[in-house]
C-alpha cells in the first residue's frame, strides 16, 4: 500500500481540513496504571491508552484498500507522518512521553467514512497542587488538562468521544483509593499568550487516602497513650518518681510519635487535622502533669499548715478550734481523747487530751479531691475532644 492511493497529489499535511467548521477531534482515555503519587514534588505518574480521532475530509480512498467486510484499515507509521495531525498536548504535564519497547506503541487507523483514528500508548507525569489540610483524611483532586497549542475554538474543538475517560477496574493504589473521574470540555480565553479561544478538555482524578492504615499507626496508639497518663491519678501523692516517669513518658512517646510522622508529608505552612489530633493529645498528657504538681503543692502546704497548728500544745483552745473544723473538712483529723470524772458532784467532768495522742488523717485531703475528680473529668474532656474532632475533620473531606 502507497499513499498515492488515500492522499491527493496536492495534498499540503500542514493545513487543517477546510470545510468551513473547526474541526472536531474526540478524545478518550483509558487509564492503565497510576503510581508514584508523589506529596513531595506534588504529582503523579499515570500510564494511559490516549486516541484521538478526526475526520480528513481530503482523502481520497478506494475500496480496494478494505478488506471484506472490514470498516477499517491499519495504516503504517509513515503514513501518519504525511497527514496533518491535530496538535493537543497536555497542559499541566511535566513530562509525556509515548511508551517505547522495540518501537513505539502507537497506532493509525483509517474509517470508510474517512475518520482517522490515533491511538498511543503514553506515560506521564501530571502536576498537582495538593492540599494537606485535612491530612490523614485528605482528598486530593488532580486534573489533567488537554488543549490545541495553536489552533483556537474557530479552527479546532475538542470533544469527548463516547465513555470519555474510563480506569483500568483491576488498579489499586497503596494508600489511596480512586474515585470515578469527572470530565468537563470549557474554553479558555487568552489575552496575551495565544489569539482567541481555546478548547480545552479536563478530567479530574479523585484520590482519597485510605483512613485503616493511620487509624493503626497514629489514631490509636495516641489514644492509649493519652489513656495511659489518666493511671497517675490513682497512684498516691507520695509515689512521685512514679507519676511523674508515667507522665514523662507519655510525653515524650507523643513527642516522638509525631515527629515520625511528619517525615511523611512535605513540611507546609498551615496546620493539618493531624497536627490538631496529637496538639490535643500532648495537652492532656500535660494537663495531667500539671494537675501533678499541683495537688503536690498543695499537699505540701497542708502538711506544713497542720504540723505548724499542732506544735504548741499548750493552747488547748486551737487544739479544739481544729476538732471543731472536722465540719469543714470533712473529719479530716480526729484525736484520741480520755474523759476524766472528779468526784466532786459539783464539777463538770473535764475532757482530757492524752499526752500520747495521735493524729489520724481519716478522710481525703484537698488534694485527693483533685485527683479524685481528675479520674472522672479528664476521660470526659477526652472523649468531647473526639467526638468534636472526627464530625467536623469527615464533613470536610466530604464537603470537598
Amino acid at each position: 500500500m502507497t499513499s498515492r492511493l488515500i492522499l491527493p497529489e496536492h495534498y499540503v499535511k500542514e493545513i487543517r481540513p477546510s470545510s468551513g467548521a473547526p474541526v472536531v477531534v474526540n478524545f478518550n482515555i483509558l487509564v492503565v496504571d497510576i503510581n508514584s503519587i508523589n506529596v513531595e514534588d506534588m504529582d503523579f505518574r499515570v500510564d494511559m491508552f490516549v486516541s484521538q480521532s478526526w475526520i480528513e475530509s481530503r482523502l481520497n480512498m478506494s475500496e480496494d484498500i478494505f478488506e471484506e467486510d472490514d470498516d477499517y484499515v491499519i495504516l503504517p507509521q509513515e503514513f501518519f507522518d504525511n497527514l496533518w495531525q491535530p496538535d493537543p498536548y497536555f497542559l499541566n504535564s511535566k513530562v509525556s512521553e509515548i511508551a517505547t519497547l522495540n518501537h513505539k506503541f502507537s497506532l493509525v487507523t483509517l474509517y470508510r467514512n474517512k475518520t482517522i483514528k490515533y491511538s498511543a500508548r503514553i506515560n506521564a507525569i501530571v502536576a498537582c497542587q495538593m492540599e494537606f489540610q485535612l491530612y490523614p483524611m485528605d482528598i486530593q483532586i488532580c486534573p489533567i488538562y488537554i488543549e490545541s497549542f495553536s489552533y483556537n475554538r474557530k479552527k479546532l474543538r475538542l470533544k469527548w468521544g463516547a465513555g470519555g475517560v474510563t480506569v483500568n477496574p483491576e488498579l489499586k493504589l497503596l494508600q489511596y483509593d480512586i474515585g470515578k473521574p469527572a470530565v468537563f470540555e470549557e474554553t479558555i480565553d487568552y489575552m496575551i499568550e495565544k489569539n482567541g479561544n481555546f478548547s480545552r478538555l479536563v478530567v479530574f482524578f479523585r484520590f482519597e487516602r485510605q483512613i485503616g492504615h493511620h487509624l493503626i499507626q497514629t489514631f490509636a496508639p495516641s489514644t492509649l497513650v493519652v489513656m495511659l497518663s489518666w493511671f497517675s491519678f490513682w497512684l498516691d501523692l507520695d509515689a512521685i518518681p512514679g507519676r511523674v516517669a508515667l507522665l514523662v513518658t507519655s510525653m515524650l512517646t507523643l513527642v516522638t510519635m509525631f515527629t515520625g510522622l511528619k517525615s511523611d508529608i512535605p513540611p507546609v505552612a498551615y496546620i493539618k487535622a493531624l497536627d490538631v489530633w496529637m496538639a490535643g493529645c500532648m495537652m492532656f498528657v500535660f494537663a495531667a502533669l500539671g494537675e501533678f504538681v499541683v495537688v503536690k503543692v498543695l499537699d505540701l502546704r497542708h502538711i506544713t499548715n497542720d504540723s505548724q497548728s499542732f506544735t504548741d500544745s499548750r493552747s488547748f483552745s486551737r487544739l479544739m478550734a481544729m476538732v471543731k473544723r472536722q465540719s469543714i473538712w470533712d473529719e479530716e483529723f480526729v484525736c484520741a481523747t480520755k474523759p476524766k470524772k472528779h468526784t466532786n458532784n459539783h464539777l463538770l467532768p473535764t475532757l482530757w487530751l492524752d499526752p500520747e495522742c495521735q493524729i489520724v488523717q481519716t478522710n481525703k485531703t484537698r488534694s485527693q479531691k483533685i485527683d479524685f475528680y481528675s479520674r472522672i473529668m479528664f476521660p470526659i474532656l477526652f472523649l468531647f475532644f473526639v467526638v468534636l474532632y472526627w464530625p467536623i475533620v469527615l464533613l470536610k473531606s466530604v464537603i470537598k
